[in-house]
């Protein structure tokens, strides 16, 4: 797929950014725990389910929007505000808010090939959960 140029990609609606955002935190967050070495089904399960909760992307939210530019803050901001029908049963509205936020950052970046700014989102989500 070609990128989409910036313009192009903050057209799309801002629960479709993290809609694809959510796919690539989750294949990218599968690929580095089997990168570590888990190769079992239920232990990989549980780890990337540490990743992929609305508290650890509600954290990391904020540590991107210290780290970017406006434009990338504004997509943030735009996923964060979007109207979600539902709430996860797990999560209060606030981090699940500032969830949608990151994922649409990190759909935008992706859409839009920013690798280095999608390495550096997905750096603070580590950091996170890590503690690295």
């Amino acid at each position: 797929m070609q990128p989409l140029s910036p313009l192009d990609a903050r057209q799309i609606a801002p629960l479709m950014l993290a809609y694809i955002g959510d796919a690539v935190i989750e294949l990218r967050v599968r690929m580095r725990v089997l990168e570590r070495g888990c190769y079992r089904m239920h232990e990989v399960n549980k780890q990337v389910v540490c990743y992929v909760r609305a508290s650890a992307q509600a954290s990391a939210y904020h540590m991107v929007t210290s780290l970017f530019d406006e434009e990338e803050c504004a997509v943030a901001r735009r996923g964060r505000n979007a109207k979600a029908r539902h709430v996860r049963k797990n999560a209060d509205m606030t981090e699940y808010k500032l969830a949608t936020g990151y994922e649409a950052l990190v759909g935008y970046l992706a859409l839009t090939q920013e690798e280095d700014k999608l390495e550096q989102a997905m750096a603070c989500l580590y950091q996170v959960v890590e503690g690295e």
